[in-house]
């Protein structure tokens, strides 16, 4: 008989509650008074924050089931984040034009290795060997190579305008595929094919308690839901206003300014990854899967067609091509994953050697 589904811990209901409250402060001057004390309380909310959205989207996922329930918290985040990026470019003018570019590269790299790479290590280290269904996996990676591609490669070779950029009407062209190719994964993988990316039977047999665990009743998942966008809000917000703290210690070891888009992409990243971690130390590793690959596809199937349109709105030239070493590792990354989830199972080699690129875009970020 299924055990009754547990009532919210009062932490994940007071964690987005704080987390707003220290915004309130920060905008009533309270940051400038307390200086180093309130940035240190921020990001205590900030991690708090994360924690709370991590167990709001399970929650929600719970109820919805797979894979509907891994697109709650890629949505959510996607959503946020394209928010933020416009926000930021609308601030910052045409000078915040590769703001996009960086904030997706940094994306799709920290997801494509840093994620998958450790919830492999992780998984595989625990169960030996995981499985997962490797239609749906192909599919995801078959997508994102597309738009990748598309996106950020091909610009650097076109010659219709000088530079790694596009032109007004191959930038509206490439906004409408990267929509109709996200579209068309979504279909693909909540109706035509939803069985591709669902854990197998014996794996969620095999995944403990919480299989049966009875689901939580709507309303407390309607209510997980408002306070999952809440907290990941907050979060956004919070890792924006403690960016400068970040800028100036970034400056202080010598680094690239690059490597504050990759330390705020991490942040906003960190309730996906954390949730995919647990799920992959569940022997649930489609489920793994399914948050790590669908989200790099929302960050940049969404992302860049919002910031297409708002930098043709204002007339801007978007920045979206990479330069020469992020394409040899971008195309690295994704050769290794076709590679490395081929065969549908994986073991602790896998997960090394995406961490091992991992560490050099790193690296590299930090020595270019």
């Amino acid at each position: 008989m299924p055990q009754a589904h547990a009532p919210q811990p009062l932490w994940t209901i007071a964690a987005p509650v704080i987390g707003w409250l220290l915004l309130g402060g920060q905008a009533m001057g309270f940051g400038q008074s307390l200086g180093l004390v309130y940035q240190g309380l921020m990001i205590a909310g900030l991690l708090g924050g994360v924690l709370a959205a991590v167990h709001h989207a399970e929650v929600v996922a719970h109820r919805v089931g797979e894979p509907l329930g891994s697109l709650i918290l890629a949505g959510a985040i996607t959503a946020i984040e394209v928010a933020l990026i416009v926000t930021l470019m609308l601030a910052g003018g045409e000078s915040a034009t590769t703001l996009a570019r960086d904030t997706v590269f940094a994306t799709v790299m920290i997801i494509l290795n840093g994620i998958v790479g450790i919830c492999l290590l992780v998984g595989g280290h625990r169960h030996l060997e995981q499985r997962f269904e490797i239609k749906g996996v192909n599919a995801a990676l078959s997508t994102l190579a597309a738009i990748v591609v598309l996106t950020m490669v091909l610009p650097v070779f076109t010659s219709s305008v000088p530079g790694p950029v596009y032109s007004n009407s191959q930038l509206g062209f490439i906004a409408v595929i990267c929509l109709l190719l996200y579209a068309a994964f979504l279909f693909i993988q909540t109706i035509r094919h939803r069985d591709y990316f669902l854990p197998s039977p014996e794996d969620a047999a095999v995944a403990g308690a919480d299989a049966h665990v009875a689901p939580p009743s709507t309303r407390a998942a309607w209510i997980s839901a408002g306070l999952l966008v809440l907290g990941l809000a907050a979060v956004v917000l919070l890792a924006k206003s403690i960016s400068p703290l970040i800028e100036a210690g970034v400056a202080a070891i010598g680094a690239p300014a690059t490597l504050v888009g990759v330390i705020i992409a991490a942040i906003v990243l960190l309730p996906e990854g954390l949730a995919a971690l647990g799920a992959a130390k569940a022997n649930l590793l489609q489920t793994s899967l399914n948050l790590a690959l669908g989200s790099a596809l929302a960050s940049i199937g969404l992302t860049i067609p919002v910031v297409a349109l708002v930098a043709i709105a204002n007339g801007w030239q978007l920045t979206l091509g990479l330069d020469a070493a992020s394409i040899v590792l971008v195309m690295l990354s994704l050769l290794v994953a076709t590679l490395s989830l081929g065969t549908g199972r994986t073991t602790v080699l896998q997960g090394v050697v995406h961490l091992a690129i991992f560490a050099t875009y790193l690296f590299m970020t930090v020595f270019p």
